[in-house]
Protein backbone atom coordinates (compact mmCIF):
# COMPACT_ATOMS: atom_id res chain seq x y z
CA UNK A 1 0.00 0.00 0.00
CA UNK A 2 1.27 3.25 -1.03
CA UNK A 3 1.65 6.47 1.24
CA UNK A 4 -2.15 7.90 1.62
CA UNK A 5 -3.62 5.00 -0.62
CA UNK A 6 -7.04 3.62 0.27
CA UNK A 7 -7.02 -0.14 0.29
CA UNK A 8 -9.06 -1.82 -1.76
CA UNK A 9 -12.38 -3.01 -0.36
CA UNK A 10 -15.49 -4.79 -1.83
CA UNK A 11 -18.10 -2.23 -1.49
CA UNK A 12 -15.67 -0.42 -3.99
CA UNK A 13 -17.09 -0.21 -7.81
CA UNK A 14 -15.71 -2.80 -10.47
CA UNK A 15 -13.76 -1.14 -13.62
CA UNK A 16 -15.69 -0.64 -16.22
CA UNK A 17 -15.54 -3.55 -18.97
CA UNK A 18 -17.22 -3.87 -22.48
CA UNK A 19 -19.53 -1.84 -24.38
CA UNK A 20 -22.67 -2.61 -22.19
CA UNK A 21 -22.82 0.52 -20.19
CA UNK A 22 -23.22 0.03 -16.60
CA UNK A 23 -25.28 3.20 -15.56
CA UNK A 24 -28.29 2.39 -15.02
CA UNK A 25 -29.44 5.78 -17.61
CA UNK A 26 -27.02 4.33 -20.21
CA UNK A 27 -28.77 0.94 -20.04
CA UNK A 28 -32.67 2.26 -20.33
CA UNK A 29 -31.51 4.70 -23.31
CA UNK A 30 -29.95 1.49 -25.57
CA UNK A 31 -32.65 -1.03 -24.65
CA UNK A 32 -35.46 1.70 -25.37
CA UNK A 33 -33.38 2.52 -28.51
CA UNK A 34 -33.29 -1.21 -29.65
CA UNK A 35 -36.75 -1.69 -28.60
CA UNK A 36 -37.81 1.55 -31.46
CA UNK A 37 -35.37 -0.38 -33.88
CA UNK A 38 -37.00 -4.11 -33.28
CA UNK A 39 -40.09 -2.65 -33.53
CA UNK A 40 -39.87 -0.54 -36.83
CA UNK A 41 -38.03 -4.03 -38.32
CA UNK A 42 -41.45 -5.89 -37.28
CA UNK A 43 -43.56 -3.69 -38.91
CA UNK A 44 -41.56 -3.38 -42.17
CA UNK A 45 -41.77 -6.86 -42.13
CA UNK A 46 -45.64 -7.02 -41.34
CA UNK A 47 -46.54 -4.19 -43.78
CA UNK A 48 -44.31 -6.11 -46.89
CA UNK A 49 -46.45 -9.47 -45.82
CA UNK A 50 -49.56 -8.54 -45.29
CA UNK A 51 -49.95 -5.13 -47.45
CA UNK A 52 -47.13 -5.35 -50.25
CA UNK A 53 -47.27 -8.56 -51.24
CA UNK A 54 -50.87 -8.99 -51.64
CA UNK A 55 -50.97 -6.03 -53.34
CA UNK A 56 -48.41 -7.34 -55.99
CA UNK A 57 -50.26 -10.48 -55.93
CA UNK A 58 -53.62 -8.54 -56.91
CA UNK A 59 -51.72 -6.35 -59.55
CA UNK A 60 -49.98 -9.34 -60.62
CA UNK A 61 -53.34 -11.21 -61.87
CA UNK A 62 -54.92 -8.06 -63.22
CA UNK A 63 -51.51 -7.68 -65.58
CA UNK A 64 -51.87 -11.09 -66.44
CA UNK A 65 -55.52 -10.73 -67.85
CA UNK A 66 -54.65 -7.56 -69.96
CA UNK A 67 -51.81 -9.27 -71.53
CA UNK A 68 -54.19 -12.15 -72.38
CA UNK A 69 -56.52 -9.59 -73.59
CA UNK A 70 -54.09 -8.07 -75.51
CA UNK A 71 -52.94 -11.08 -77.23
CA UNK A 72 -56.60 -11.75 -78.24
CA UNK A 73 -57.19 -8.53 -79.66
CA UNK A 74 -53.73 -8.63 -81.88
CA UNK A 75 -55.51 -11.60 -83.11
CA UNK A 76 -58.29 -10.38 -84.20
CA UNK A 77 -56.43 -7.59 -85.92
CA UNK A 78 -54.99 -7.50 -89.09
CA UNK A 79 -51.16 -7.69 -89.34
CA UNK A 80 -50.52 -4.60 -90.55
CA UNK A 81 -52.34 -2.95 -87.53
CA UNK A 82 -51.15 -4.22 -84.39
CA UNK A 83 -47.92 -2.01 -84.45
CA UNK A 84 -50.45 0.79 -84.22
CA UNK A 85 -52.54 -0.87 -81.74
CA UNK A 86 -49.40 -1.54 -79.77
CA UNK A 87 -48.64 2.24 -79.75
CA UNK A 88 -51.43 3.61 -79.07
CA UNK A 89 -51.56 1.32 -75.96
CA UNK A 90 -48.68 3.10 -74.68
CA UNK A 91 -48.99 6.49 -75.28
CA UNK A 92 -52.81 6.19 -73.74
CA UNK A 93 -51.00 4.37 -70.52
CA UNK A 94 -48.09 7.02 -70.53
CA UNK A 95 -51.00 9.84 -70.39
CA UNK A 96 -53.36 8.39 -67.94
CA UNK A 97 -50.46 7.33 -65.39
CA UNK A 98 -48.09 10.49 -65.42
CA UNK A 99 -47.29 10.27 -61.69
CA UNK A 100 -46.00 7.15 -61.93
CA UNK A 101 -43.85 8.30 -64.67
CA UNK A 102 -42.36 10.80 -63.35
CA UNK A 103 -41.90 8.80 -60.29
CA UNK A 104 -39.85 6.39 -62.25
CA UNK A 105 -38.46 9.35 -64.28
CA UNK A 106 -34.99 8.57 -63.16
CA UNK A 107 -33.51 5.07 -65.15
CA UNK A 108 -32.36 2.56 -62.91
CA UNK A 109 -30.64 -0.68 -64.47
CA UNK A 110 -31.51 -2.29 -61.01
CA UNK A 111 -34.79 -3.90 -60.16
CA UNK A 112 -36.40 -3.63 -56.26
CA UNK A 113 -36.92 -6.86 -54.51
CA UNK A 114 -40.89 -5.77 -54.94
CA UNK A 115 -40.47 -5.29 -58.80
CA UNK A 116 -38.59 -8.77 -59.07
CA UNK A 117 -41.79 -10.38 -57.39
CA UNK A 118 -44.29 -8.71 -59.40
CA UNK A 119 -42.19 -9.44 -62.47
CA UNK A 120 -41.95 -13.57 -60.92
CA UNK A 121 -45.56 -13.40 -60.23
CA UNK A 122 -47.04 -11.90 -64.07
CA UNK A 123 -44.47 -14.53 -65.63
CA UNK A 124 -45.71 -17.48 -63.31
CA UNK A 125 -49.76 -16.43 -64.32
CA UNK A 126 -48.56 -16.33 -68.17
CA UNK A 127 -47.09 -19.44 -68.40
CA UNK A 128 -43.77 -18.35 -68.49
CA UNK A 129 -42.32 -21.73 -68.01
CA UNK A 130 -39.20 -23.05 -69.36
CA UNK A 131 -40.68 -26.46 -69.56
CA UNK A 132 -44.28 -25.36 -71.27
CA UNK A 133 -45.01 -26.83 -74.92
CA UNK A 134 -43.53 -25.04 -77.74
CA UNK A 135 -46.98 -24.02 -79.38
CA UNK A 136 -47.28 -21.83 -75.66
CA UNK A 137 -46.75 -18.49 -76.15
CA UNK A 138 -42.47 -17.03 -75.95
CA UNK A 139 -42.17 -16.38 -72.77
CA UNK A 140 -42.27 -13.32 -71.00
CA UNK A 141 -39.66 -10.26 -70.55
CA UNK A 142 -38.59 -7.81 -69.10
CA UNK A 143 -36.97 -4.10 -69.95
CA UNK A 144 -36.83 -0.31 -68.60
CA UNK A 145 -37.29 1.62 -71.65
CA UNK A 146 -35.13 5.36 -72.13
CA UNK A 147 -37.88 6.65 -68.91
CA UNK A 148 -37.19 3.82 -66.66
CA UNK A 149 -40.55 2.50 -66.96
CA UNK A 150 -41.07 -1.24 -66.90
CA UNK A 151 -41.70 -3.02 -70.40
CA UNK A 152 -43.53 -6.24 -70.91
CA UNK A 153 -42.66 -8.23 -74.20
CA UNK A 154 -45.66 -9.88 -75.76
CA UNK A 155 -44.36 -12.22 -78.59
CA UNK A 156 -47.58 -12.63 -81.27
CA UNK A 157 -46.34 -14.85 -84.71
CA UNK A 158 -43.17 -13.98 -84.68
CA UNK A 159 -42.92 -10.42 -84.31
CA UNK A 160 -42.44 -8.83 -80.73
CA UNK A 161 -44.37 -6.00 -79.09
CA UNK A 162 -43.45 -3.96 -76.00
CA UNK A 163 -46.83 -2.82 -74.02
CA UNK A 164 -45.56 -0.13 -71.41
CA UNK A 165 -47.12 -0.35 -67.55
CA UNK A 166 -46.14 2.70 -65.99
CA UNK A 167 -48.99 2.92 -63.64
CA UNK A 168 -48.30 -1.07 -62.78
CA UNK A 169 -45.99 -0.73 -59.51
CA UNK A 170 -43.85 2.18 -59.12
CA UNK A 171 -40.06 2.10 -59.60
CA UNK A 172 -39.46 3.23 -56.20
CA UNK A 173 -40.03 0.81 -53.49
CA UNK A 174 -38.42 2.85 -50.49
CA UNK A 175 -38.03 6.47 -49.49
CA UNK A 176 -36.54 8.76 -46.46
CA UNK A 177 -39.74 9.08 -44.88
CA UNK A 178 -39.26 5.56 -42.87
CA UNK A 179 -35.96 6.41 -41.65
CA UNK A 180 -37.00 10.04 -41.05
CA UNK A 181 -39.79 8.81 -38.93
CA UNK A 182 -37.76 6.16 -36.98
CA UNK A 183 -35.05 8.94 -36.13
CA UNK A 184 -37.89 11.39 -34.67
CA UNK A 185 -39.96 8.51 -32.92
CA UNK A 186 -36.20 7.71 -31.13
CA UNK A 187 -35.03 10.81 -30.58
CA UNK A 188 -38.50 12.05 -28.80
CA UNK A 189 -38.51 8.44 -26.91
CA UNK A 190 -34.65 8.72 -25.57
CA UNK A 191 -35.69 12.25 -24.58
CA UNK A 192 -38.56 11.25 -22.56
CA UNK A 193 -36.34 8.18 -20.80
CA UNK A 194 -33.75 10.48 -19.88
CA UNK A 195 -36.15 12.64 -18.21
CA UNK A 196 -37.72 9.97 -16.26
CA UNK A 197 -34.69 8.40 -15.72
CA UNK A 198 -32.99 11.37 -13.70
CA UNK A 199 -36.59 12.37 -11.59
CA UNK A 200 -35.71 8.15 -10.77
CA UNK A 201 -31.54 9.05 -10.29
CA UNK A 202 -31.92 12.08 -7.69
CA UNK A 203 -33.55 9.83 -4.86
CA UNK A 204 -31.36 6.73 -5.86
CA UNK A 205 -28.38 9.42 -5.51
CA UNK A 206 -29.64 10.52 -2.21
CA UNK A 207 -29.84 6.97 -1.03
CA UNK A 208 -26.60 5.75 -2.36
CA UNK A 209 -25.04 9.10 -0.60
CA UNK A 210 -26.82 8.42 2.54
CA UNK A 211 -25.89 4.88 2.80
CA UNK A 212 -22.33 5.54 2.43
CA UNK A 213 -22.39 8.11 5.32
CA UNK A 214 -24.33 5.60 7.34
CA UNK A 215 -21.66 2.70 6.45
CA UNK A 216 -18.75 5.16 7.79
CA UNK A 217 -20.76 5.55 11.26
CA UNK A 218 -21.58 8.93 10.41
CA UNK A 219 -24.94 10.44 10.80
CA UNK A 220 -27.53 11.21 8.42
CA UNK A 221 -30.70 12.81 6.93
CA UNK A 222 -33.90 11.33 6.72
CA UNK A 223 -34.77 10.68 2.81
CA UNK A 224 -37.90 12.28 1.97
CA UNK A 225 -40.58 9.92 1.23
CA UNK A 226 -42.78 11.01 -1.16
CA UNK A 227 -42.87 10.84 -4.75
CA UNK A 228 -44.25 6.90 -6.45
CA UNK A 229 -44.52 4.49 -3.92
CA UNK A 230 -41.17 2.43 -4.99
CA UNK A 231 -38.40 5.19 -4.03
CA UNK A 232 -41.76 6.34 -1.02
CA UNK A 233 -41.16 2.76 0.06
CA UNK A 234 -37.61 2.44 -0.24
CA UNK A 235 -36.95 6.13 1.32
CA UNK A 236 -39.15 5.26 4.09
CA UNK A 237 -37.19 1.74 4.97
CA UNK A 238 -33.80 2.93 5.02
CA UNK A 239 -34.82 6.06 7.10
CA UNK A 240 -36.59 2.92 9.73
CA UNK A 241 -33.08 1.01 9.82
CA UNK A 242 -31.13 3.77 10.06
CA UNK A 243 -33.16 4.86 13.27
CA UNK A 244 -33.17 1.16 14.03
CA UNK A 245 -29.52 1.27 14.07
CA UNK A 246 -28.50 4.92 15.72
CA UNK A 247 -30.73 3.52 18.48
CA UNK A 248 -28.87 0.22 18.83
CA UNK A 249 -25.75 1.88 18.73
CA UNK A 250 -26.76 4.45 21.49
CA UNK A 251 -28.06 1.55 23.76
CA UNK A 252 -24.45 -0.21 23.29
CA UNK A 253 -22.58 2.81 23.97
CA UNK A 254 -25.02 4.05 27.16
CA UNK A 255 -24.68 -0.06 28.27
CA UNK A 256 -20.73 0.05 27.84
CA UNK A 257 -20.61 3.60 29.68
CA UNK A 258 -22.70 2.08 32.47
CA UNK A 259 -20.60 -0.51 33.03
CA UNK A 260 -17.51 1.04 33.06
CA UNK A 261 -18.65 3.56 35.62
CA UNK A 262 -20.09 0.68 37.59
CA UNK A 263 -16.98 -1.14 37.25
CA UNK A 264 -14.74 1.76 38.26
CA UNK A 265 -15.74 1.75 42.16
CA UNK A 266 -15.16 -1.82 43.25
CA UNK A 267 -11.79 -0.95 41.10
CA UNK A 268 -10.67 1.56 43.07
CA UNK A 269 -11.31 -0.27 46.20
CA UNK A 270 -9.01 -3.07 44.98
CA UNK A 271 -6.80 -0.57 44.49
CA UNK A 272 -6.60 0.62 47.85
CA UNK A 273 -7.17 -2.48 48.99
CA UNK A 274 -3.88 -3.68 47.87
CA UNK A 275 -2.12 -0.84 48.34
CA UNK A 276 -2.81 -1.23 52.57
CA UNK A 277 -2.30 -4.49 52.70
CA UNK A 278 1.00 -4.30 50.62
CA UNK A 279 3.42 -4.73 53.56
CA UNK A 280 1.56 -7.44 55.23
CA UNK A 281 1.56 -9.33 51.27
CA UNK A 282 4.04 -10.78 49.40
CA UNK A 283 5.87 -8.52 47.17
CA UNK A 284 5.47 -10.28 44.27
CA UNK A 285 2.20 -11.03 44.67
CA UNK A 286 1.34 -7.38 45.78
CA UNK A 287 2.83 -6.34 42.14
CA UNK A 288 0.97 -8.56 40.65
CA UNK A 289 -2.34 -7.67 41.63
CA UNK A 290 -1.61 -4.01 41.30
CA UNK A 291 -0.99 -5.00 37.70
CA UNK A 292 -4.07 -6.31 37.03
CA UNK A 293 -6.09 -3.76 38.49
CA UNK A 294 -4.35 -1.28 36.14
CA UNK A 295 -5.31 -3.75 33.33
CA UNK A 296 -8.58 -4.10 34.16
CA UNK A 297 -9.08 -0.22 34.54
CA UNK A 298 -7.71 0.17 31.22
CA UNK A 299 -10.02 -2.05 29.95
CA UNK A 300 -12.75 0.12 31.81
CA UNK A 301 -11.00 3.18 29.94
CA UNK A 302 -11.08 1.78 26.42
CA UNK A 303 -15.13 0.95 26.75
CA UNK A 304 -15.67 4.63 28.28
CA UNK A 305 -13.60 5.75 25.08
CA UNK A 306 -15.61 3.66 22.81
CA UNK A 307 -18.98 5.05 24.08
CA UNK A 308 -17.61 8.61 23.61
CA UNK A 309 -16.51 8.50 20.62
CA UNK A 310 -19.83 9.33 19.03
CA UNK A 311 -20.06 12.28 21.13
CA UNK A 312 -20.34 15.69 19.42
CA UNK A 313 -17.37 17.78 19.55
CA UNK A 314 -16.76 21.01 17.97
CA UNK A 315 -13.93 21.13 15.66
CA UNK A 316 -11.00 23.58 16.09
CA UNK A 317 -7.43 23.90 13.70
CA UNK A 318 -4.88 22.11 14.47
CA UNK A 319 -2.00 20.96 13.61
CA UNK A 320 -0.75 16.71 13.54
CA UNK A 321 2.37 18.04 14.25
CA UNK A 322 1.59 19.37 17.76
CA UNK A 323 -0.89 15.95 18.67
CA UNK A 324 2.28 14.25 17.67
CA UNK A 325 4.24 15.92 19.81
CA UNK A 326 1.70 16.27 23.14
CA UNK A 327 1.36 12.24 22.98
CA UNK A 328 5.21 12.26 22.71
CA UNK A 329 5.87 14.39 25.78
CA UNK A 330 2.89 11.83 27.88
CA UNK A 331 5.12 8.85 26.92
CA UNK A 332 7.94 10.28 27.76
CA UNK A 333 6.37 10.63 31.59
CA UNK A 334 5.78 6.79 31.33
CA UNK A 335 9.15 6.45 30.42
CA UNK A 336 8.28 5.74 26.64
CA UNK A 337 10.29 6.96 23.77
CA UNK A 338 8.24 7.95 20.90
CA UNK A 339 10.45 8.17 17.44
CA UNK A 340 9.34 11.33 15.55
CA UNK A 341 9.27 11.59 12.04
CA UNK A 342 7.48 14.55 11.25
CA UNK A 343 6.59 16.30 7.97
CA UNK A 344 7.37 20.08 7.70
CA UNK A 345 4.79 22.83 6.74
CA UNK A 346 2.39 20.24 7.65
CA UNK A 347 -1.01 22.38 6.55
CA UNK A 348 -3.58 22.58 9.86
CA UNK A 349 -6.91 21.61 9.61
CA UNK A 350 -10.03 21.57 11.42
CA UNK A 351 -10.26 18.37 13.93
CA UNK A 352 -12.04 17.15 16.83
CA UNK A 353 -8.92 17.65 18.91
CA UNK A 354 -10.07 15.38 22.01
CA UNK A 355 -11.66 12.24 19.60
CA UNK A 356 -8.28 12.54 17.79
CA UNK A 357 -5.92 12.27 20.77
CA UNK A 358 -7.51 9.56 22.05
CA UNK A 359 -7.59 7.90 19.01
CA UNK A 360 -3.78 8.32 18.44
CA UNK A 361 -3.25 7.03 21.80
CA UNK A 362 -4.81 4.37 21.55
CA UNK A 363 -3.24 3.35 18.59
CA UNK A 364 -0.02 4.15 20.54
CA UNK A 365 -0.83 2.16 23.31
CA UNK A 366 -1.71 -0.95 20.61
CA UNK A 367 2.05 -0.63 19.36
CA UNK A 368 3.84 -0.76 22.57
CA UNK A 369 0.98 -3.73 23.86
CA UNK A 370 1.67 -5.60 20.86
CA UNK A 371 4.46 -4.94 18.73
CA UNK A 372 7.82 -4.24 19.63
CA UNK A 373 10.03 -0.79 20.33
CA UNK A 374 11.36 1.79 18.33
CA UNK A 375 7.54 2.90 18.12
CA UNK A 376 7.85 5.22 15.36
CA UNK A 377 5.16 8.33 14.72
CA UNK A 378 4.79 9.94 11.57
CA UNK A 379 3.11 12.72 9.91
CA UNK A 380 2.18 13.86 6.09
CA UNK A 381 0.40 15.12 3.69
CA UNK A 382 -1.00 14.80 0.01
CA UNK A 383 -2.99 16.71 -2.43
CA UNK A 384 -6.45 16.44 -0.32
CA UNK A 385 -5.56 15.21 2.94
CA UNK A 386 -3.33 14.81 5.67
CA UNK A 387 -2.20 11.90 7.97
CA UNK A 388 -0.54 10.57 10.89
CA UNK A 389 1.28 7.41 11.47
CA UNK A 390 2.33 4.73 14.35
CA UNK A 391 4.02 1.99 13.35
CA UNK A 392 5.85 -0.43 15.61
CA UNK A 393 8.90 -3.17 14.76
CA UNK A 394 6.82 -6.22 16.15
CA UNK A 395 5.98 -9.54 14.51
CA UNK A 396 3.19 -8.19 12.54
CA UNK A 397 0.12 -10.00 11.01
CA UNK A 398 -1.17 -11.85 8.16
CA UNK A 399 -3.01 -9.18 5.60
CA UNK A 400 -5.94 -11.24 5.65
CA UNK A 401 -6.25 -10.39 9.19
CA UNK A 402 -6.32 -6.75 9.18
CA UNK A 403 -9.64 -5.83 7.92
CA UNK A 404 -10.94 -8.22 10.86
CA UNK A 405 -8.93 -6.52 13.61
CA UNK A 406 -10.66 -3.05 12.63
CA UNK A 407 -14.01 -4.47 14.44
CA UNK A 408 -14.83 -3.94 18.23
CA UNK A 409 -13.49 -6.19 20.69
CA UNK A 410 -11.59 -8.27 18.12
CA UNK A 411 -8.11 -8.99 18.99
CA UNK A 412 -5.09 -10.39 16.50
CA UNK A 413 -4.47 -14.05 17.14
CA UNK A 414 -1.09 -16.13 16.55
CA UNK A 415 2.32 -16.00 17.84
CA UNK A 416 2.91 -12.95 15.48
CA UNK A 417 1.51 -10.23 17.52
CA UNK A 418 2.08 -11.39 21.26
CA UNK A 419 1.70 -9.04 24.46
CA UNK A 420 -1.00 -8.62 27.07
CA UNK A 421 -4.62 -8.75 25.81
CA UNK A 422 -6.69 -6.05 26.00
CA UNK A 423 -10.57 -5.14 25.20
CA UNK A 424 -9.96 -5.23 21.03
CA UNK A 425 -11.47 -1.34 20.94
CA UNK A 426 -8.00 0.07 19.94
CA UNK A 427 -8.47 0.19 16.43
CA UNK A 428 -12.31 -0.02 16.39
CA UNK A 429 -11.92 3.54 18.33
CA UNK A 430 -9.90 4.77 15.55
CA UNK A 431 -12.06 3.16 12.70
CA UNK A 432 -14.95 5.27 14.22
CA UNK A 433 -12.94 8.88 14.71
CA UNK A 434 -11.29 8.44 11.33
CA UNK A 435 -14.92 8.09 9.85
CA UNK A 436 -16.23 11.18 12.02
CA UNK A 437 -13.59 13.63 10.24
CA UNK A 438 -14.43 12.37 6.59
CA UNK A 439 -11.29 10.14 6.94
CA UNK A 440 -10.53 6.40 7.25
CA UNK A 441 -7.91 3.93 9.19
CA UNK A 442 -5.43 2.53 6.76
CA UNK A 443 -3.72 -0.28 8.14
CA UNK A 444 -0.77 -2.40 6.82
CA UNK A 445 1.30 -5.10 8.09
CA UNK A 446 2.98 -8.51 6.97
CA UNK A 447 4.63 -11.27 9.43
CA UNK A 448 8.15 -9.87 10.61
CA UNK A 449 7.06 -6.48 9.53
CA UNK A 450 5.36 -4.76 12.22
CA UNK A 451 1.98 -2.55 11.57
CA UNK A 452 1.84 0.70 10.24
CA UNK A 453 -1.73 2.39 11.32
CA UNK A 454 -2.36 5.56 9.55
CA UNK A 455 -5.40 8.11 10.49
CA UNK A 456 -6.02 9.89 6.91
CA UNK A 457 -8.07 12.67 7.38
CA UNK A 458 -9.16 15.04 4.24
CA UNK A 459 -8.58 18.65 4.16
CA UNK A 460 -11.25 20.94 5.25
CA UNK A 461 -13.61 21.78 3.06
CA UNK A 462 -15.57 25.33 2.21
CA UNK A 463 -17.93 25.43 5.16
CA UNK A 464 -14.76 24.70 7.44
CA UNK A 465 -16.03 21.53 8.37
CA UNK A 466 -13.94 18.28 8.30
CA UNK A 467 -14.46 17.00 4.69
CA UNK A 468 -16.80 14.09 4.34
CA UNK A 469 -16.29 11.28 1.99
Amino acid sequence: MTEGTRPASPADPAPRRGLWPRSLVGRNLLLIAALIVLGQLVAAVLVRKMISEPRVAQVADGVARNVAALRAGLQALPPAQRRAFVEAFNQEAARTAPAAAEAGGVRRALLSPLERQFMQAVSRRLGGDAAAPASSPAPPAWRRDSSGVLELRVAFEGEDYWLHLPSVFPTREFTGAWLLATLVSMLLALLGAWWLQRHLHRPLGQLVAAARQLAQGQPTAPLPEDGPDELASVGRSFNQMAQSLTTADHERALMLAGVSHDLRTPLTKLRLGVEIAGAQMDAALAASMARSVEEMDAIVGQFLTFARSGEAEAPTTASLNALAQAVAEAQADHGRTLVLELAPDLPDGPVHPQALRRALDNLVENAWRHGAAPVVVRTGSGAQQVWIEVADHGGGMDAGELDRMRQPFVRGGGAARTGTPGAGLGLAIAERVARAHGGMLALHSAPGQGLRARLVLPLAGTDGQPAKS
